[in-house]
């Protein structure tokens, strides 16, 4: 496996996979990574077959026109990964999956010392829950085409696109906080362990 410790299990974390991220136009007008979710449901049927823990996360947005709105439809979880009645959701309303939620908790339970991170969106939630995770000392693995992020201008109106987002964003969390997979190596570990 992939965890350092032999007798715990890796926990996948789902970030924020919901209907309103498919508003492509609110978050930017374009998007990278265009099959993630597809990547993300291959990961999440591994861990159901074999039975390993997993938290979907929802963002439930304050800002009442936000898609992720808890009460905007896009706050929903997208249909390819439904949770089912029996997984664990956890909401936040922050960047963070750790902040204002019970997630650590959840994981200090399962004795959890390795988290495997999906979602959206990689500059945003995925990263900043990234960085959390490495900072509180889990083994942390982002796998780097099951995430995808939006175009984004920066304080100079400078447009980056949505390709350019998300590698920097990576890069900057290689070897620092999280080792970087992509889905096909992951799967692999998984399925070999």
């Amino acid at each position: 496996m992939l965890s350092k410790n032999q007798k715990t299990l890796p926990v996948l974390l789902l970030i924020d996979i919901q209907k309103g991220f498919d508003d492509i136009a609110y978050w930017g007008g374009e998007r990278n990574n265009p099959t993630a979710e597809e990547n993300i449901k291959k990961i999440l049927d591994l861990w159901r077959e074999k039975q390993l823990p997993l938290f979907h996360i929802q963002h439930c947005s304050v800002n009442p026109i936000s898609p992720l709105a808890a009460k905007n439809p896009g706050n929903e979880f997208k249909d390819i990964v439904t949770p089912l009645p029996t997984e664990v959701v956890i909401k936040k309303s922050v960047n963070s999956a750790f902040i204002g939620t019970d997630l650590k908790e959840r994981l200090n339970s399962l004795h959890a010392d390795t988290v495997i991170i999906v979602g959206l969106t990689t500059d945003h939630c995925v990263s900043t829950t990234t960085r959390m995770a490495a900072n509180f000392g889990y083994n942390t693995f982002l796998i780097h085409d099951a995430t995808a992020t939006f175009n984004k201008k920066d304080h100079n109106g400078q447009l980056y696109s949505a390709q350019e987002i998300h590698d920097t964003a990576i890069a900057s969390l290689h070897e620092e906080f999280a080792t970087i997979l992509n889905t096909d190596t992951l799967l692999l570990k998984i399925t070999s362990s």
